[in-house]
């Protein structure tokens, strides 16, 4: 690890960990992410996405398998990836699960999966990085999280539930991190153009293509801030929502209700 680390602090090139680069905006971002002369390491469950788009730019894409519910798994793919280009200067993990459900359709073992995959996910991802992090004094850690963990939404208790435990989690753990010379991040999208979003059969406001989540995250990634929306104005919206007191807002919300049997 030492030598890697001597590397890390020679090199003037930045290095990104991307974990969910499959498809979506992951896929998306991984490509600007390349066209700014980074190298970025891609992880996803699946070897024979991450070897296509590899081959793509070999030099500057290392495709490394790796499941966010394992975290041996994070490891084993942390320790090539550190062996390889040594440590990364930013890990960003966006691998995630959605599907909606309604109160006709409860289902705990549905919150378990969201869960494993978007909360505890993001939990191992930063694990796996922590103490090297800590002890270069240096390092960025972006959990992508969504606008739909601000305030509960409709159909969405399973997934906003996730991603406001990322929020919460990556607010808990700002201060400390900071300290130590590690910054911690989140990426808030709204609605965007993915497999998960074609689950919804409702109109959404402001979606866009991940090409441009993706053209906006980018940017975002030049900054320091602690938050980066995309959209901005949709997210600027959806922040609004959480200053409504309880009895305007389920007055909102009510509105969003299906008819029952549709």
């Amino acid at each position: 690890m030492t030598d890697s680390k001597a590397n890390s602090n020679a090199r003037t090139e930045r290095i990104y960990w991307l974990v969910g680069a499959s498809s979506g905006i992951g896929a998306a971002l991984t490509d600007r992410l390349v066209a700014r002369g980074y190298r970025v390491a891609i992880s996803a469950r699946h070897q024979e996405r991450l070897d296509e788009r590899a081959a793509r730019d070999p030099d500057r894409v290392l495709p490394l398998v790796a499941d966010v519910t394992d975290p041996q798994s994070m490891a084993t793919a942390y320790r090539a990836l550190v062996a390889e280009w040594g440590m990364p200067d930013s890990v960003i993990l966006n691998a995630g699960d959605y599907e909606p459900m309604g109160l006709a359709d409860f289902d705990p073992a549905l919150f378990e999966r969201l869960i494993r995959v978007n909360f505890l996910g993001a939990v191992n991802g930063i694990e796996t990085v922590r103490e090297d992090f800590i002890a270069r004094g240096a390092g960025e850690i972006v959990l992508t999280a969504s606008v739909a963990g601000y305030r509960g939404l409709p159909y969405a208790a399973p997934y906003g539930a996730s991603k406001a435990a990322m929020i919460n989690l990556a607010e808990s753990l700002h201060p400390e991190f900071e300290r130590a010379g590690v910054a911690i991040r989140v990426i808030n999208p709204g609605f965007v153009r993915t497999r998960l979003t074609d689950k919804n059969d409702f109109a959404m406001p402001g979606r866009i293509e991940p090409d441009k989540a993706a053209d906006l995250i980018a940017r975002g990634l030049e900054g320091r801030g602690f938050e980066i929306l995309a959209p901005r104005g949709f997210g600027w919206v959806m922040k609004g929502l959480r200053l409504l007191p309880y009895a305007l807002y389920f007055r909102l919300t009510r509105r969003m209700l299906k008819e029952p049997g549709q």
